[in-house]
């Protein structure tokens, strides 16, 4: 778990007391010194598998929060991602869509994408190769390249673009994948509003970063309470902004 040791520590200067924690059916939500976001795994929960201190976690840090992200209890890990978050302080260009990048760089090259992201059929409309390794068994379709992220190894060779959803960090995977990616004349991408926008993860392999401000952390919060689905600009306006970072 080196790249979680690094990520953790490179948050330090930036702890602080926890304002809020909300652990939605899609989306989780800790508010620090800036708000973060992670996706929600984990759920359903087996009855019982409750989160460690549960009650208790607006009296802790930050810091402390994100040790979290090491549990096996993907909830647990979920919000210790989402601490995490809160601990950077947003950077890199403002107001762009890292996906609409992707569709352009896209054209008669193979793309790998680990996570099924929005746009996916534009970008299989472009690209000259496009497979999904996916987690959720319920979106397998080898019929439309999406297959078992267990076939990274089978994938990953001869891709031109590689994009990783950020929330791999919290089943542990992210760091598979990049050292995958490291063996391939790949850029990669590490997208979604639950990747950390540190330069950490340069160090590890990516290329660029593509994540999400939180402008207003009480709005969010409230939605993500409130069964909030997909966090982006349409659904929370005014209220998060995409960020791109190029290391």
């Amino acid at each position: 778990m080196k790249l979680i040791n690094d990520l953790i520590e490179s948050g330090n200067e930036n702890n602080s007391p926890v304002k809020d924690v909300r652990v939605g059916v899609s989306w989780t939500c800790v508010n620090g010194k800036y708000g973060g976001v992670s996706k929600t795994y984990g759920i359903p929960v087996v009855h019982g598998n409750y989160t460690k201190d549960m009650g208790d976690l607006t009296n802790k840090s930050t810091l402390e929060l994100a040790e979290y992200v090491r549990s096996w209890n993907l909830v647990e890990a979920s919000i210790g991602l989402a601490a995490i978050n809160s601990l950077i302080k947003p950077k890199g260009k403002k107001d762009i869509n890292a996906q609409d990048i992707i569709i352009e760089e896209s054209k008669n090259k193979k793309v790998t994408m680990i996570g099924k992201f929005p746009k996916t059929n534009e970008i299989r409309s472009v690209a000259k190769e496009l497979w999904v390794l996916e987690s959720d068994p319920t979106l397998l379709n080898p019929k439309e390249g999406i297959v078992t992220e267990a076939a990274a190894e089978y994938i990953f060779p001869g891709s031109d673009i590689i994009v990783i959803t950020g929330s791999t960090i919290i089943n542990k995977g992210l760091e598979r994948y990049l050292k995958l990616a490291k063996q391939e004349d790949a850029y990669t991408i590490i997208m979604g509003p639950s990747t950390p926008m540190s330069d950490v993860l340069f160090d590890y392999g990516a290329d660029m970063l593509a994540g999400v401000e939180i402008l207003d952390p009480e709005a969010v919060l409230r939605k993500i309470s409130q069964s909030g689905g997909m966090i982006n600009t349409r659904v929370c306006k005014g209220e998060i902004g995409f960020r791109v970072l190029e290391g």
